[in-house]
C-alpha cells in the first residue's frame, strides 16, 4: 500500500518537500488555508501594477532548477542573473552602485568608500572559502543526526574554525576588515535577510556575502512567484493533490506516532506529515498536549516588515532592481527593532522595483515600488498610528534623496505589516523567519527537521533547520526526505 503524506501549508519548503517526497513514490497531499498556493511567495495586481508580495531576493537560481529537473529532467527555470546586487543611498546624498564579482565588488568599494582593494578581495575569498566548507555541515544535512555529520566535510569545516570569527558578531568582523563606516553597513545590512541584527548575529553569516556579493542575486522571469507557480505546477502534474481554502487544525498521534491530519472540512489519515507551518504555531495550535521544545521555542524571534505596495507614476533612472536608503544610525535602528520593539525614526527603507527589468509589471512610463522597512515583532503596538507615521517619514526620506516629492506620484497602493503577515501566513507575531540568529548558537538552536517524539512527524521551511530564505528553505525538504528515507528503509532507492 502506497505511503501517504499530508503537508501542512504551500510555502516553497512545502512545495520542495513534496516534490521531494513524490520523487520517493509516495502519496503526497497539500493543504494551504488561504485561496492561493505559494506561502509568502504570492503576487497581486493592483490597479495595473503587478507586485510580488513576499520575498524580493532570490539567490542560487541553480537549487530551484536541480529540483524541478530531479522530477522532470526537461524543466528549466528561467530567470535574469542581474549586473548589481544593490544601489545604496545613504543620508549625506552619497550613492553607488555595487556590482556582481569579487573583484569589480573591490574596485568599487575602493573607488567610492576609499577601501583596500586588496582587504576587500581578501574578505569576500575568505567568505566564499566559508561558505563552500560549511555549506555542507550546516546547511545540506541535519544537524540533529550524527551520520548525517560524520564524515570529510566535516572534518574540512572544522579545518577553517579559526577563519570564522567564532567569537565575533558580524558588526566586529566587518569593522576588523572595513574602515569606512558606510562599508561596515554595507556588509552588516546582510542580517537582515534571515531577520536578525548584525550587532548580535555571529561573524559566521558573513557567508552571505558569497551569494549577495560574489555570485549576486536573479530575478525569475516572471517575478518572484514564478517559484512557487512553477513548483506548484510540477508537483500537480506528478500527482500531488492540492487543497486550498482548507486549514489544518490538528496534527493527528496516538501512541507517539501520527495517524493523520484534522483540517476546516474533515479528517484525513496520512502514514507521514510535514509541516511547513512556522513553529511556533505548529506546536501551539496543531499539537495540543504535546510537550513542546520550549527551549528552542523561546528563542528571540526575528525582525518582522512593513511594506508599502506602491504604484509609482514615473520611472527613476537612479534606482534599479535592489535600492536601500540607510538610516543614519543603523544600531540605534536594531536596538529599536530587537528591545525597545518600536520604529526607529529614521528607518532603513528597502525599495525593490521588479518593472525595471520586467516592463509588464507596471503600465508604461511607471514604476512598481515594494518599498520595506524592517520592524518589530507585533507585541500589542498600536500598528495603525505607527503606520501613519511611517509612511510619513519614508516619504520624507525617499523625497530628499530622490529630490522628487514622492507622495503624489503614489498612485496604487497596499500595505502589509506585522498583524497581517500573522493572521494571513501564520508566522508568530508577524515574524517571518521563527527564530532570530541573534547569538553565537543560533545554528543549533533552531528546531530541527524531524520530531523527536512523534515517528512520521517532519517540518520544513524557514523556521526550522538551515534556516531563512528560499535557498535554505529548498535545502530543509531535501533534508526531510533524507529523514525519511533513514526511518523508513523500504522507501530507500
Amino acid at each position: 500500500m502506497q505511503t501517504k503524506v499530508g503537508i501542512i501549508g504551500s510555502g516553497i519548503g512545502a512545495l520542495a518537500s513534496a516534490i521531494e517526497l513524490k520523487k520517493l513514490g509516495l502519496d503526497v497531499t497539500v493543504f494551504e488555508a488561504n485561496a492561493v498556493i505559494g506561502g509568502k511567495i504570492v503576487e497581486q495586481n493592483i490597479e495595473g501594477f503587478r507586485f510580488d508580495m513576499g520575498p524580493s531576493v532570490f539567490t542560487e537560481p541553480h537549487l530551484l532548477e536541480e529540483l524541478l529537473q530531479s522530477l522532470d529532467p526537461q524543466q528549466n527555470f528561467p530567470y535574469r542573473a542581474l549586473e548589481e546586487s544593490c544601489r545604496y543611498f545613504f543620508n549625506d546624498g552619497q550613492q553607488l552602485v555595487v556590482p556582481v564579482q569579487k573583484e569589480k565588488v573591490a574596485q568599487t568599494l575602493q573607488s567610492e568608500l576609499g577601501e583596500d582593494p586588496v582587504t576587500s578581495l581578501r574578505f569576500l575569498t575568505n567568505m566564499e572559502a566559508n561558505y563552500k566548507a560549511i555549506y555542507p555541515v550546516f546547511i545540506q544535512i541535519s544537524l540533529h543526526r550524527w551520520r548525517h555529520l560524520v564524515g570529510y566535510p566535516l572534518i574540512k569545516a572544522l579545518s577553517r574554525l579559526f577563519k570564522y570569527g567564532l567569537h565575533l558578531s558580524m558588526n566586529q568582523q566587518n569593522r576588523q576588515y572595513f574602515k569606512n563606516p558606510k562599508t561596515v553597513q554595507i556588509f552588516d545590512r546582510l542580517a537582515t535577510y534571515n531577520g536578525s541584527s548584525p550587532y548580535l548575529a555571529p561573524a559566521m553569516l558573513n557567508i552571505i556575502s558569497q551569494l549577495e556579493f560574489n555570485e549576486g542575486p536573479a530575478l525569475p522571469v516572471g517575478g518572484m512567484v514564478q517559484i512557487t507557480r512553477r513548483a506548484h505546477e510540477l508537483a500537480r502534474h506528478h500527482g500531488v493533490k492540492f487543497h486550498t481554502n482548507e486549514r489544518v487544525l490538528e496534527i493527528l498521534h496516538q501512541n507517539g506516532t501520527i495517524q493523520g491530519l484534522k483540517t476546516s472540512n474533515g479528517s484525513y489519515d496520512f502514514d507521514l506529515v510535514v509541516s511547513n507551518m512556522d513553529i511556533h504555531y505548529t506546536y501551539e495550535r496543531l499539537l495540543p498536549g504535546l510537550k513542546s521544545p520550549r527551549f528552542l521555542l523561546k528563542q528571540e524571534k526575528s525582525s518582522s516588515a512593513v511594506v508599502f505596495y506602491w504604484g509609482i507614476s514615473r520611472p527613476f533612472p537612479a534606482l534599479g532592481v535592489h535600492n536601500i536608503f540607510f538610516a543614519e544610525d543603523y544600531q540605534a535602528e536594531f536596538k529599536a527593532i530587537f528591545e525597545t520593539k518600536t520604529l526607529h525614526p529614521d528607518p532603513t527603507v528597502y525599495v525593490h522595483i521588479s518593472s525595471k527589468v520586467e516592463n509588464a509589471d507596471a503600465p508604461a512610463g511607471k514604476e512598481n515600488w515594494f518599498v520595506m522597512v524592517n520592524a518589530p515583532i507585533h507585541v500589542g503596538q498600536d500598528w495603525d498610528s505607527e503606520i501613519q507615521l511611517l509612511r510619513q517619514r519614508i516619504i520624507v526620506k525617499l523625497s530628499k534623496a530622490l529630490a522628487q516629492d514622492i507622495e503624489p506620484l503614489i498612485e496604487a497602493e497596499q500595505i502589509n505589516e506585522p498583524r497581517l503577515i500573522d493572521a494571513r501566513y501564520s508566522g508568530k507575531q508577524g515574524s517571518i523567519y521563527g527564530n532570530a540568529s541573534n547569538n553565537a548558537f543560533a545554528a543549533f538552536l533552531r528546531h530541527p527537521n524531524f520530531s523527536k517524539k512523534l515517528k512520521g512527524l517532519y517540518f520544513a521551511g524557514v523556521t526550522v533547520h538551515p534556516g531563512g530564505g528560499i535557498p535554505l528553505a529548498i535545502n530543509s525538504a531535501k533534508i526531510v526526505a533524507r529523514c525519511v528515507q533513514e526511518d523508513y528503509p523500504s522507501l530507500r532507492k
